[in-house]
């Protein structure tokens, strides 16, 4: 195994709602000089377009946009002092089934689904590969990797329950999109920095996106 391959995080954007943690978590990770192989399904496109603007028309350039939109964003410092991504980012179709991400002879150990809808969820609680997202997770899974999902949903159902209860019993980490509030959150920003920071602690990468908790702030501290 090179450093390069050492280094390389698969990162997959669903079309659940909260496709800036997938952004952020990409940047993140670029900033710290990984490489990330980026996957979207079609709903998660969409999303794309809806929640962060992008455009996303062409194929072939997705990888670039997505790149020229995380140098525009005035993120704070995070992982590697906001000097700007290092590693590389790729794009693969979703039904690229001939992709090295589709076999566990591709040498990527850890993958991040962020966010994961319900149904994308289910199918990898399942082994159901009907494309590259969920055959990569699958791959994930039978080669012993690191696979961390991020669902956002509310409520949650007995069978969205009985699946992420499945897959940690698999090995699965689950970090929901569940902000804290101890921190003083200002902006929407502040709110997607705890997210990402704990799905990133999840993978052992240091960063400082958020405020550890450090006890209550209160006059009677010490007495």
């Amino acid at each position: 195994m090179n450093d390069r391959e050492r280094a390389s995080y698969v990162v997959a954007i669903s079309g659940a709602s909260g496709a800036l943690y997938g952004l952020r978590l990409i940047r993140e990770l670029l900033s710290g000089g990984f490489d990330v192989d980026m996957l979207i399904t079609d709903a998660g496109l969409l999303i794309l377009r809806q929640e962060a603007g992008l455009r996303l028309e062409e194929p072939g350039g997705i990888a670039a946009e997505v790149l020229e939109k995380l140098k525009a964003d005035n993120f704070n410092a995070g992982a590697a002092g906001d000097a700007g991504p290092k590693g590389r980012l790729s794009y693969t179709l979703p039904d690229e089934m001939v992709s090295p991400l589709a076999s566990g002879s591709s040498l990527r150990r850890a993958m991040i689904i962020c966010p994961c809808s319900m149904g994308l969820l289910a199918r990898v609680a399942t082994g159901v590969s009907t494309n590259l997202i969920e055959r990569a997770a699958d791959c994930i899974l039978k080669e012993g990797g690191r696979l961390v999902v991020v669902p956002r949903e509310t409520p949650l159902s007995r069978i969205h329950l009985k699946n992420l209860l499945t897959l940690s019993e698999m090995g699965v980490t689950i970090v929901p999109a569940m902000p804290a509030f101890y921190q003083g959150p200002e902006t929407i920003e502040d709110i997607i920095n705890f997210v990402v920071g704990k799905v990133l602690d999840t993978l052992g990468v240091g960063n400082n996106l958020y405020k550890r908790w450090n006890g209550l702030e209160t006059e009677n501290n010490g007495r």
